[in-house]
């Protein structure tokens, strides 16, 4: 069985592993356009210059010739040919394959706003090639534009910031986090980057830019007129599934790659993983899918079944925050919130059910949030503080003795 994985992130390498596990003898090709293994989580390490770029993968350095897989590495996939199942190269080569798996990841959007898409100097923070073309460009540059302040934005304002550069956050919405935190709880960040210098440009979106003769965004201007001059841009406003070139017969891609409950693309033997599929932006979602691809594809009927995605941990300057499920509330929801000196906590609930979480501070003993929400576990009855709340609420005793946990 020739099995081939395009894409070496989370769900690839997980694949990967998962294949070699079950199948000593199975042939195993991984072919990705970076040139090397890389979390996508800690490249602003490598824009502070705390980790190398070797520092930045996750897997041992004899990885790839342990598992005796075979990496083409720095090829662009551009064509797929799902009838005669093979993938087609950047250079015109051809791989085939008998188990396919589509685990691409995503690529930074870049809006269409004056000189954005084609500036010399805009960068999006997706890849290590990304990372390393900011930091060279950062070697001459000393005012930095970020477009929006999501983890991403600020991944990389804080990187450059160490270095001691000057940067200055543009965000549509009117607070920083806005996907992640309340405005209390980003407050609490937007202070301390402040206090190290950054400026902020809330409720304001980047309007046009000015280029110069050599190809060079000079100034971002706002919305309101405002100009920020430039050295250079980076753009943190959301991704795209990196679906280019993959639109062979079967396959379907409408925001994400599709697939069934067996992580299945419309393609014979062809499967999908990660962030191409849109199911979830978060590490340990990507590697289930792709645990839960791999076996698949040698043959078993596996769903894939969790699909909660919305929890982030966060931490800048020394402090942390965890947020699980919803942040916004609705009009007829129940918010709880406490908060002292070093710790802020607001808990949602809705119909007697946990909706949502923020912890900052102390996160300590936060699975119990997790399980309330994932598993939409009703607290009505309980009379207890809710932020005592701990997994002892929540079990029972058959009548043989034997401790059920409850799952409603």
């Amino acid at each position: 069985m020739g099995y081939v994985i395009l894409g070496v992130g989370a769900a690839g390498i997980t694949a990967a592993k998962t294949i070699r596990k079950a199948e000593k003898e199975a042939e195993i090709t991984m072919i990705s356009t970076d040139r090397q293994v890389h979390s996508r989580c800690m490249l602003h390490k490598y824009l502070s210059h705390e980790r190398t770029a070797e520092k930045l993968s996750f897997v041992p350095e004899d990885f790839f010739e342990t598992n005796r897989i075979h990496w083409i590495k720095g090829k662009t996939v551009t064509g797929l040919d799902t009838a005669k199942k093979k993938v087609i190269l950047e250079d015109g080569g051809e791989v085939p394959y008998d188990k396919l798996l589509i685990a691409t990841g995503a690529e930074s959007f870049i809006p269409p706003v004056g000189n954005l898409r084609e500036a010399a100097n805009v960068f999006g923070l997706r890849h290590l090639h990304d990372a390393e073309a900011i930091d060279k460009m950062a070697e001459s540059a000393e005012q930095i534009v970020i477009i929006g302040s999501g983890l991403v934005g600020l991944d990389a304002a804080y990187g450059l910031m160490e270095t001691g550069k000057k940067v200055s956050i543009v965000e549509m919405a009117d607070q920083i986090l806005p996907i992640q935190l309340d405005k209390t709880g980003a407050l609490e960040y937007q202070k301390r980057f402040e206090a190290a210098d950054a400026s902020f440009y809330l409720g304001r979106k980047a309007a046009e830019t000015k280029m110069d003769e050599n190809g060079r965004i000079t100034e971002v201007i706002l919305d309101n007129g405002e100009s920020l001059p430039c050295d250079m841009v980076i753009v943190a406003a959301g991704v795209r599934s990196a679906t280019a070139g993959l639109d062979g017969e079967g396959i379907v891609v409408d925001r994400g790659m599709k697939v069934n409950d067996y992580l299945q693309t419309g393609a014979a033997d062809v499967y999908a993983a990660g962030d191409v599929t849109g199911l979830s932006g978060i590490w340990p979602n990507a590697q289930k899918q792709g645990e839960t691809a791999a076996l698949n594809m040698m043959g078993g009927n596996v769903e894939y079944e969790d699909r909660f995605a919305i929890k982030n941990t966060i931490n800048f300057f020394g402090l942390v925050s965890l947020c699980v499920g919803l942040i916004v509330p609705e009009t007829t929801d129940v918010v709880i919130a406490r908060e002292d000196a070093s710790n802020y906590k607001r808990v949602i609930i809705r119909g007697g059910k946990v909706v949502g979480v923020l912890l900052q501070g102390d996160i300590s003993h936060a699975g119990i949030w997790q399980y309330l929400i994932k598993n939409e576990i009703s607290i009505s009855g309980i009379e207890k503080d809710i932020f005592d709340l701990n997994f002892g609420d929540f079990y029972g005793i058959r009548d043989n003795g034997e401790y059920t946990w409850r799952t409603a």
